[in-house]
């Protein structure tokens, strides 16, 4: 029973990438700024989680469990500025230039890196979603992945 939970599991998040849990939110699919980081420090992370006017259970908890990440272990970067947190409805006109400028499509959790040299990355995290199911772990996960941002890898 517990592998066949399993198996639904991995089709659901296998429809949600492929659906977006909404329309796509970027219809020219243009990406700008993917230029590689390079050992310059890091100014800034924006950690962003885009979603539609309607979000599934596992959109919601994707950005759930990714605001209560940055709060709980980044707390003190999100005081000062360095890291950024937000939900963006994609479908809302106003958002059109930062759906395009991270290139997002359907409900999906980006995090963009600015340097102080004037470099910016931006890169979908896709694992969070195998991870929904397990608060700990997503926030372990999520959490080494913010760290290794800050520290320019």
């Amino acid at each position: 029973m517990k592998n066949q939970i399993k198996i639904i599991m991995t089709f659901m998040m296998l429809a949600v990438f492929i659906t977006g849990c909404n329309s796509d939110l970027n219809t020219d699919n243009s990406i700008s700024g993917k230029a590689e980081i390079s050992s310059a420090k890091v100014e800034k992370i924006e950690v962003f989680h885009f979603h539609g006017n309607h979000q599934c259970a596992s959109c919601i908890a994707v950005g759930s469990l990714a605001e209560e990440t940055v709060n709980t272990y980044f707390a003190d970067e999100v005081k000062s500025g360095k890291i950024i947190f937000g939900h963006i409805n994609g479908e809302l006109p106003e958002n059109n230039d930062l759906v395009a400028k991270y290139g997002a499509t359907g409900s999906s959790l980006w995090i963009g890196t600015y340097t102080k040299d004037g470099q910016f990355k931006a890169e979908q995290n896709v694992n969070v979603w195998y991870k929904i199911n397990n608060k700990e772990e997503y926030m372990d996960y999520l959490k080494g992945v913010i760290e290794q941002k800050l520290s320019g890898e």
